[in-house]
């Protein structure tokens, strides 16, 4: 482990404690107090680079302030904008900033532009209401008021996912604040079920990441080896970025799970990153708060399980980092300039990988993800429906086999970044899955079988649906 992932576990791991500090404080000490904590954080690691988080903040707050019902779109472009003025400091001769001041940025870019979306739609239901004449009750999700300047500060600086997520609303942030009775919601067992696996995980990725080292790829001696052994080395290094992440994603949920942040009734049905989707009244005692049923579903940024065990690639996409993926499906892929499926999904992707930097490995990577939902859904609609039940699960064997070489295949574009070192990689191994998607692609149209369905995930045969692993 690098110098820079250790400064995160120990982020991370501190955060618990702290979180239990804070969550049967009130809603001025949480505020304050969360805040002072996330800025200190952000001061200690990033120095003066922290300017570059508090200029984006303010930005934000001016445009706010200024076009609150077109606010969303002009804080889209401020912040992408501003990203790429932080990303190209070092060719301006200006300071580069540290990889933490980097993840700061980038978790705050979709606060930002979370909290002006969430602030346009409650100008537009105000102006509703002014123009039917009546005040209606209180709408799920909708802001109380405009948020002032120190408020948007508390909430960009709150500790809680400053660097390594989850992501989540303005909304989320204040039913925190104003949480009736949080000593009634559970904390330590839901951390206890959530944490376990991550010291396993960790062991894998440490043992993994040793024996199948990334840097052995960028060695020329790497591709005389036969290629048998160059197409499974992209197995082992999925499965260790997988497990990087599975650990820091557990983490930082417990960190949340600490504090009671993101805690709602589970008839609240709450989706992760965007909060509650049904309207459930406070409770209006402690008694009536204990005797509610409680999940973290809004903080829930990993599905392990369906990560790896989900058929399609399309899928695989809503398990991983899933509070990010609500917040591109939501102010990105939306307002997408097209129509179809698979171009919405190409245009989220291009803004993904901008959102994750300009290195070139995140356009190879992010830009083939397109091409295999388009190759997937065709063949899928064309073949899948023609067959027997023993004839499906066989299909789905398959297609889940394929779908984890495809995210093998792509994580490498993704963890050598450059664009020589991506494409020798590709090219030791015939550009496999590129030409493999594009003949599946071809065989689909030529059997004349339509976009990517919307059919429910189908596990694989012999495994437990996600639903029923995250009971049990």
């Amino acid at each position: 482990m690098s110098p820079e992932e250790w400064t995160y576990l120990v982020v991370l791991l501190i955060s618990i404690p702290i979180g239990f500090l804070f969550k049967k404080a009130g809603p001025g000490l949480k505020r304050w107090g969360a805040a002072a904590v996330g800025l200190g954080l952000t001061l200690f690691t990033c120095g003066p680079h922290t300017l570059h988080s508090l200029v984006t903040i303010l930005g934000t707050w001016a445009l706010i302030q200024a076009q609150p019902c077109s606010c969303h779109a002009l804080a889209l472009a401020w912040t992408f904008s501003y990203l790429l003025f932080f990303r190209a400091l070092s060719l301006l001769g200006l300071p580069t900033p540290t990889p933490f001041t980097n993840a700061v940025q980038l978790l705050l870019t979709l606060k930002l532009v979370s909290l002006a979306s969430e602030v346009q739609d409650l100008h537009l239901a105000q102006r509703k209401e002014m123009a039917s004449g009546f005040s209606k009750g209180p709408s799920l999700g909708l802001l109380p008021d405009v948020p002032s300047l120190m408020e948007t500060l508390s909430y960009s600086y709150c500790y809680v996912g400053i660097m390594t997520g989850p992501f989540f609303r303005y909304r989320t942030y204040l039913d925190w604040l104003e949480q009736p009775f949080p000593g009634s919601v559970p904390s330590l067992r839901p951390l206890l079920r959530r944490a376990w696996p991550a010291p396993l995980f960790g062991l894998l990725f440490l043992l993994s990441s040793h024996l199948f080292p990334l840097e052995a790829v960028r060695e020329d001696a790497f591709y005389a080896r036969p290629l048998p052994a160059r197409l499974f080395y992209m197995v082992p290094v999925f499965f260790a970025f997988r497990m990087r992440f599975y650990v820091a994603w557990i983490a930082a949920e417990c960190g949340c799970i600490a504090a009671g942040f993101g805690a709602y009734p589970v008839a609240a049905k709450a989706r992760a990153g965007g909060g509650p989707t049904l309207q459930c009244p406070p409770p209006s005692s402690p008694e009536k708060a204990a005797s509610l049923e409680y999940d973290y579903e809004t903080i829930r940024n990993i599905d392990c399980y369906g990560t790896d065990f989900c058929v399609r690639v399309r899928d695989g996409m809503r398990y991983w980092n899933m509070t990010v993926q609500w917040w591109l499906a939501q102010y990105i892929y939306k307002s997408a300039p097209a129509r179809s499926y698979v171009l919405r999904s190409a245009w989220t992707m291009l803004l993904s990988a901008y959102w994750h930097g300009l290195h070139p490995g995140y356009y190879l990577s992010f830009l083939t993800i397109p091409l295999c939902l388009a190759a997937e859904g065709r063949l899928e609609s064309a073949l899948r429906g023609r067959l027997s039940p023993g004839g499906q699960k066989a299909w789905d064997w398959v297609h889940w086999f394929l779908k984890m070489r495809a995210y093998d295949y792509m994580c490498m574009g993704f963890v050598l970044l450059s664009l020589g070192d991506t494409l020798r990689y590709w090219a030791s191994i015939y550009f496999c899955v590129h030409v493999l998607a594009a003949v599946a692609l071809g065989l689909g149209l030529a059997l004349g079988g339509g976009g990517p369905s919307r059919r429910k995930t189908v596990p694989p045969a012999g495994s437990l649906a996600p639903e029923k692993l995250r009971e049990e």
